[in-house]
């Protein structure tokens, strides 16, 4: 039974809907998603998908397999990134550049609910299963493509990466010190906020296509790694064209609010304090000694505390740096200032609040026993999301998956013997 859209009586939904919330189904419960994609963005969002209930098929190549396997740190020869973006993925291989396997591909999206592709545009279209064949095969399927540049424009057929949208977000040209070098991230940045928002936008087309009165259709989604990172840099298109100023790199200051910033305490560790609030700007001026800079006509606003970050900063550094940092982080709570220490993930594993409400989460692996890694992205009271396994074997669920599409065993065995699956 599919929540979405469910055609079933109003008394047995409401039946049913309670019974999987129960088994801890998830919202997306009945939801069915073919993810074609690979790193990063595309895979992220059909793992919260998933995470939240929905049958996700992650299809690979059937000699290729998909490059995140071998992604990042290993262990025993098992990727341990994959272990957490396939999560809660049933695996099949499939050669979609061979006749049969595109063939294959559209026989599964007429049970479909979504598909999640990140291939270069007009790919798909090449291979004959583009949006207008999977529309055909299934008007109710929805379609997100991801791509660095979008569908269409003159940046459209360029190899995209979360890389390159960093550096042209914005987002390098602000980050680093003064003095210093435009700073891309270390980690996954524009894929990840691209995947967040593939999420929210595949939601928006699921309702959509199933709210009361909806239009009963799938749609296509052209979603670039490039928009959604240019949104979390924040308004500096609309100040330049209305100011003609450009920020510049601060390093870890905020060019509209003080103090904020990463102080060293006296036993090495590294504290980060936040004053958005003029209230908490008081409170932190207060706690470190110098409750009269309060009272100058500049500190009412965040603009006139940032044009006077040297005099806060240097206030506050020298008050952090003579005391240990247990002390200063009771001295904030106590005075209910903002202030978290710089973690690693190491810090991450042993942090009380991330114990006590299960942030970190251990799941268990057949290859690896179990496995820490972050838990669901947010919570719900009544369709609660859960982690139900970790990323598989190529191909470990391609016969499953196959018979369910209605392919009898010796067409299966014919796909395998053409190269089509493994």
């Amino acid at each position: 039974m599919s929540v979405v859209g469910s055609t079933t009586s109003g008394g047995d939904r409401v039946a049913n809907e309670l019974e999987e919330t129960a088994n801890g189904a998830g919202p997306l419960h009945g939801v069915r998603v073919l993810d074609l994609s690979t790193v990063l963005a595309g895979p992220l969002a059909c793992q919260i998908l998933g995470d939240f209930g929905a049958d996700v098929i992650k299809v690979e190549h059937p000699l290729k397999g998909d490059s995140f396997r071998t992604h990042g740190a290993q262990k025993d020869g098992f990727g341990l990134w994959w272990k957490i973006v396939s999560r809660n993925k049933r695996c099949i291989t499939l050669n979609l550049s061979q006749p049969e396997g595109a063939a294959t591909l559209l026989r599964l999206v007429t049970a479909a609910d979504i598909v999640v592709e990140n291939f270069r545009p007009g790919t798909l279209e090449r291979w004959g299963v583009g949006w207008d064949e999977i529309s055909a095969a299934n008007p109710r399927t929805i379609l997100a493509r991801i791509t660095g540049f979008g569908q269409t424009g003159p940046y459209s057929h360029r190899p995209g990466f979360g890389t390159l949208a960093e550096a042209m977000s914005g987002f390098a040209a602000v980050t680093g010190q003064p003095d210093g070098p435009p700073t891309l991230p270390s980690m996954g940045l524009a894929d990840s906020l691209c995947g967040m928002a593939a999420v929210g936008a595949l939601g928006m087309a699921l309702w959509h296509r199933d709210r009361p009165g909806g239009s009963g259709r799938g749609q296509m989604i052209d979603l670039s790694l490039l928009e959604p990172i240019m949104c979390a840099v924040g308004p500096g298109p609309t100040v330049y064209d209305q100011l003609g100023t450009l920020q510049q790199r601060t390093g870890n200051r905020s060019s509209s609010n003080a103090p904020r910033n990463t102080y060293l305490t006296a036993d090495g560790r590294w504290l980060a304090i936040s004053t958005s609030a003029t209230s908490i700007a008081e409170r932190v001026m207060t706690l470190v000694g110098h409750p009269e800079v309060i009272a100058e006509p500049w500190f009412s606003s965040a603009a006139g505390r940032a044009a006077h970050v040297d005099l806060l900063d240097e206030m506050v550094a020298s008050w952090i740096s003579q005391r240990d940092a247990t002390t200063v982080m009771e001295a904030f709570e106590r005075a209910e200032a903002a202030v978290a220490p710089v973690y690693s993930a190491a810090d991450l594993l042993e942090d009380p609040h991330v114990r006590a409400t299960e942030m970190i989460t251990h799941v268990a692996d057949e290859d690896l026993g179990p496995l820490a890694m972050q838990n669901v992205l947010f919570r719900m009271s009544e369709t609660p999301g859960s982690i139900r396994c970790t990323g598989g074997a190529l191909g470990a669920d391609t016969d499953e998956v196959l018979s369910e599409a209605g392919l009898l065993p010796g067409e299966i065995a014919g796909l395998r013997e053409t190269g089509a699956i493994a």
